[in-house]
């Protein structure tokens, strides 16, 4: 009995402790929106390196977004785009970090942050790239307003 406990107790810490991790990899689990008059706005805090990093949907799939604003597109790792079921396009080649890279074009009928709605947005599916967080770029983030105070990036959709 004292050993079943034991191994409760253990895994009701490991919960704990790697929610308490996960919330500092990405603070911005479930990012709180603001409908204003004329707007829609979503506040992010950075994580702990600096980073923001967001939960959304992308057609209707969870998704955890990396904001980067030096990437023209968003950017997908294969096997994400794979699991979104999006259609691999023309190929073609960008220059990265990591240097030159076959990429696929894509098209993302819907992409959601909060309650910010952008439809029909140029993505980039990457091989090389790691699963895990996609890179929200330019094509995305141009669509909308953002600006940074202290360790806060606010997103601002304007209504039409």
């Amino acid at each position: 009995m004292m050993t079943a406990a034991l191994v409760v107790g253990m895994i009701m810490l490991t919960y704990f402790f790697s929610g308490i991790e996960q919330k500092k990899q990405n603070p911005n689990l479930s990012p709180e929106t603001k409908v204003l008059a004329n707007s829609i706005e979503v506040a992010l805090v950075q994580n702990r390196q600096g980073h923001y990093v967001v939960n959304g949907k992308i057609n209707g799939e969870r998704v955890t977004f990396l904001l980067d604003t030096g990437a023209t597109d968003v950017v997908i790792p294969e096997s994400t785009a794979r699991e979104l079921r999006l259609k691999f396009g023309r190929q073609g080649v960008a220059i990265t970090a990591n240097g030159r890279v076959v990429i696929h074009e894509t098209n993302i009928a819907r992409l959601e942050i909060g309650k910010i709605t952008l439809n029909n947005i140029k993505a980039s599916i990457n091989p090389g790239m790691p699963s895990g967080a996609i890179l929200l770029g330019m094509s995305a983030l141009s669509k909308i307003e953002f600006t940074q105070t202290g360790k806060t990036l606010t997103l601002r959709q304007k209504y039409i």
